[in-house]
């Protein structure tokens, strides 16, 4: 992503725009097919300076100036006067935006799927590992592990969804002039707009969007959801990371997790990494939510300022995205530990299901009474719940002491946890299927 994203790669994709501009205008008639080739035939970002192009943008405020200056005195004296015929800065810039947009939502889609490939194993592999559901950060009711992992595989699925809307409905081709007219086209500025889409595979709009910016913000939009989705996922890592919890641990490797002064600590590195590199793409997102507003046909501040956070958005959020997957393709999972935590309230997890279970006998309204005050006396007294309940007769003239350990069970109140787990797999075996 970093090389997708370079100011090399900017450059690049600039050059892509120019040549496709030349081609599709010599098709349409405007300037010589020889000229065309011959501008084509320059646009190579090897052969220009990109620290000096970098330099030169600084009086005109866009990069476009310099490089075609730079490339007007590359091409032969012939084709000099065609180079940018017709076009403006932002035409070419945001064109290359789109470029270089299409190739890091490429990287993007598929290293998610790699996540989702990682998750769905998981998912699978634990789908009978019980575990302590969390509300609140308190413990809550059984559930398993799988359905945890089965959680983020559908999360991140559908932030790969948004990633993939992006890239094949909400990217498209610029041109439009100076002021939006394609005034200077002669005429065939629509012929020219629908040959350079085609020369560059991307989709031509209705109309020029200089500053009609809604794709741009959804990019970044979607980039957002899907750093912080790995977000999600990394802070549950880190939380079952804690030594109090110990129920899962990133992959271990030689120095990683260390701490510079506790020599024992195995610390989540990369939810942190994680972490910072979400909070990063949230700002970049909403910097360019922010640059919708924009002046009549041309922007003052607030497009120029797009540059900088799309290249950033994308950068960090392959951060993340890649973090989250190595972690999940390598997470250490302790099924003991997660076991052995259900057991921290003496049964008080499952004061639900004893209270459901005595109600058809009891009442709901006593049942729920029954529970309450066993729970209350179970954590006064340090007991189990199910040594209270098996002490209170009229707990004991509805349900004996075999019935109200089997209510205890973890195991026995897991709901449709895995039918749940089933479901989230066939959506990703469906995609998977669909897509190849």
């Amino acid at each position: 992503m970093q090389e997708a994203v370079s100011d090399v790669a900017w450059v690049q994709a600039m050059l892509d725009v120019e040549a496709a501009l030349a081609r599709a205008e010599a098709r349409c008639g405007l300037i010589p097919a020889e000229a065309a080739e011959a501008i084509a035939g320059c646009c190579r970002a090897d052969r220009f300076d990109v620290a000096a192009l970098g330099r030169g943008a600084a009086p005109s405020g866009t990069p476009v100036v310099p490089l075609v200056r730079a490339l007007t005195a590359a091409v032969p004296r012939e084709a000099a006067g065609y180079v940018h015929w017709g076009a403006t800065s932002q035409d070419v810039i945001d064109t290359a935006m789109m470029l270089i947009a299409r190739r890091g939502l490429d990287l993007l889609l598929d290293d998610l799927e790699r996540v989702a490939t990682a998750c769905a194993a998981l998912a699978e592999r634990h789908r009978a590992t019980l575990i302590s559901a969390r509300t609140l950060l308190q413990q809550a009711l059984p559930t398993t592990f799988g359905l945890k992992a089965a959680g983020w595989l559908v999360a991140t699925l559908e932030a790969r969804d948004r990633l993939a809307e992006v890239r094949h409905r909400r990217l498209a081709v610029q041109l439009g002039g100076a002021a939006g007219t394609l005034a200077a086209l002669e005429g065939r500025g629509l012929e020219v707009s629908r040959e350079l889409a085609g020369e560059l595979d991307l989709p031509e709009p209705a109309l020029p969007w200089h500053t009609a910016r809604a794709r741009v913000a959804e990019l970044g939009a979607a980039l957002g959801v899907a750093a912080g989705t790995m977000a999600k996922i990394a802070r549950d890592v880190a939380l079952m990371m804690q030594t109090e919890v110990g129920e899962a641990f990133e992959p271990a490797a030689p120095g990683r997790g260390g701490s510079s002064t506790l020599p024992h600590k195995r610390n989540p590195v990369a939810a942190v990494e994680v972490d910072a590199c979400f909070r990063g793409v949230q700002a970049q997102a909403g910097l360019l939510l922010a640059a919708m507003v924009q002046e009549h046909e041309r922007a003052a501040g607030a497009w120029q300022a797009e540059w900088a956070a799309v290249t950033e958005a994308f950068r960090l959020t392959a951060g993340a995205v890649g973090q989250v997957r190595e972690v999940l393709e390598g997470l250490e999972v302790d099924a003991r530990r997660m076991r052995s935590n259900l057991d921290l309230t003496r049964g008080l997890l499952l004061a639900e299901h004893a209270m459901m279970a005595l109600a058809p006998g009891a009442g709901r309204d006593r049942a729920h009474e029954l529970v309450q005050t066993a729970s209350k006396r179970a954590v006064a007294g340090g007991r189990t719940l199910a040594e209270e309940l098996e002490a209170d007769p009229e707990v004991r003239a509805h349900l004996g002491p075999e019935e109200i350990r089997a209510v205890l069970d973890p195991a026995t109140y897991l709901g449709s946890a895995d039918a749940l787990v089933d479901r989230a797999l066939s959506e990703y075996r469906r995609r998977r299927s669909h897509e190849t």
